[in-house]
């Protein structure tokens, strides 16, 4: 029989391997850039728009909280919508008169103070006061929902607040801005022509005159077009600041303030973009 081999003790390591042998670091997480936050802000509330448009076909459509819903937007921005088109109205003809009487051709004032009322001034305070006055209140209902965990329950028990709460909010805010530009156009109209014939002693036939040679129908449908357009902004910026509040109370204040500034900016670049598009799309009258 051979006897067993004894076994060596392990070598000592060099000196200095023990200080160099460090283990190997696990991979750090680096936080995102925060030049990339307003991409992920832009790209969630795409995201959101793009869900409230497929939910609008989703069955059931909760037709009792659209009415309550069209109901409180409508009552909160007739009044002011009205008040406020008047001084528009006014302002614009009587800039636009005393440009008119600079250049001598004093009979357009009519068609110039009306176009720029329907085209630019009506859907513009259509979309002002449905995100100041409708929309901080969406904005604020659904952030105090968010913080006391009622949407969290909502989801729990299988029922959408897309579409259960966003979807008519913003299918009201759409349909009182269509409906409310007309508003806002005839009041506006109104209050040009009056001030064009009483403060700037023009004639009530070159006034209505001038409108028929410039004004045609598209110019209508534009306008009702960015109503339609701006109102769909203003709720779902409103949904989405509502529905993502940080902070507790004092973020929701936070996100009402923001949501109000934010569809300000995005509104006035919509409507930079269609007037663009439909200035090129469709010829003046008489061109």
């Amino acid at each position: 029989m051979t006897a067993p081999m004894p076994v060596l003790p392990p070598e000592p390591p060099p000196a200095g391997a023990a200080a160099d042998a460090t283990p190997p670091r696990a991979p750090e997480h680096k936080p995102p850039s925060r030049l990339l936050a307003p991409l992920r802000e832009t790209g969630k509330l795409f995201s959101l728009a793009a869900t409230v448009s497929r939910e609008v076909f989703r069955r059931p459509f909760q037709v009792r909280e659209f009415i309550e819903q069209f109901w409180f937007v409508a009552s909160v921005t007739i009044l002011p919508a009205a008040l406020v088109s008047i001084p528009f109205g006014a302002v614009i003809a009587l800039q636009v008169g005393s440009l008119t009487q600079q250049l001598g051709a004093q009979s357009f004032t009519g068609g110039a103070s009306v176009l720029a009322v329907i085209q630019q001034a009506s859907p513009i305070i259509v979309a002002l006061l449905i995100s100041g006055a409708a929309g901080s209140a969406i904005c604020a209902d659904l952030g105090s929902r968010k913080i006391r965990e009622e949407l969290d329950a909502m989801e729990v028990m299988g029922v959408s607040p897309i579409q259960r709460l966003v979807v008519p909010r913003v299918l009201a805010t759409m349909l009182v801005a269509v409906l409310l530009n007309g508003l806002v156009s005839v009041v506006g109209t109104l209050g040009g022509y009056f001030f064009n014939v009483i403060l700037q002693h023009g004639t009530p036939g070159a006034y209505l005159a001038s409108f028929s040679a410039l004004a045609q129908l598209p110019d209508l449908y534009i306008s009702e077009v960015k109503a339609l357009i701006f109102g769909f902004i203003a709720g779902i910026v409103a949904a989405y600041r509502g529905l993502n509040p940080r902070g507790g109370p004092k973020g929701v204040g936070d996100a009402v303030n923001q949501s109000v500034v934010i569809t300000f900016m995005l509104l006035f670049f919509v409507n930079t973009v269609l007037t663009a598009i439909y200035l090129q799309i469709v010829p003046a009258k008489g061109s």
